[in-house]
This record gives structure tokens, C-alpha cells and sequence, in this order.
């Protein structure tokens, strides 16, 4: 009985030494989360850095594009108006008399 008493008597104070263990070992360190914060951090600025990039290649891709488009807008237009006067001109020889050879 006497053996049942003193571990009766212990236990609160194991108990107590148990949660005190396990509390500590579930809380981080302030620096230890500054050190996470500052990785995530350097991780977040990486990321920034690569999509900047990629923003401005992508601007100047599209403003290459539209240069092109305008180009090809351009040449597009100027084939229109020499087709129109290669017809013009197909007409024209068609519905002129064959001329009577030389010579």
C-alpha cells in the first residue's frame, strides 16, 4: 500500500513533467521561424524576379507580333493593288485588235 502511495504521489508531478516536455517540444523558437520566414521570403522574391522576366518577354513577343501583323498588313495591301493592275492590264491587252506583224 505504502508503494501504491508514493507512485500515487509522483504521478502528478510526472504528469506535469510529461505536458511540460511535450509543450516545449511543439513550440518553435522565434528565430527558428524568423529563419523559415526569410527562406519563404528569398523564395517569394526568386519567383517575382522569373515572372517579371517572363512579363516582359511576353510584352515584347506581343509587340513583335503586332509589328509583323502590320508588315504583313502592308504587304498584304500592296499585292491587292498589283494584282488590281496586272487585271487591268490583262483586260486591257485583251481588248486590244491583234496587231498585224511587221515585216
Amino acid at each position: 500500500m505504502a508503494l501504491l502511495k508514493t507512485i500515487a504521489s509522483k504521478l502528478p508531478l510526472a504528469a506535469a513533467v510529461a505536458v511540460a516536455g511535450l509543450s516545449l517540444s511543439a513550440c518553435a523558437t522565434k528565430d527558428y521561424v524568423n529563419e523559415r520566414i526569410a527562406e519563404v521570403n528569398t523564395r517569394i522574391t526568386a519567383v517575382d524576379s522569373k515572372a517579371s522576366d517572363a512579363l516582359q518577354q511576353a510584352q515584347a513577343a506581343n509587340a513583335a507580333a503586332q509589328a509583323a501583323q502590320a508588315t504583313a498588313n502592308s504587304d498584304s495591301q500592296q499585292i491587292n493593288n498589283l494584282s488590281a493592275q496586272v487585271n487591268a492590264l490583262s483586260t486591257a491587252q485583251q481588248q486590244q485588235p491583234p496587231r498585224a506583224p511587221r515585216g
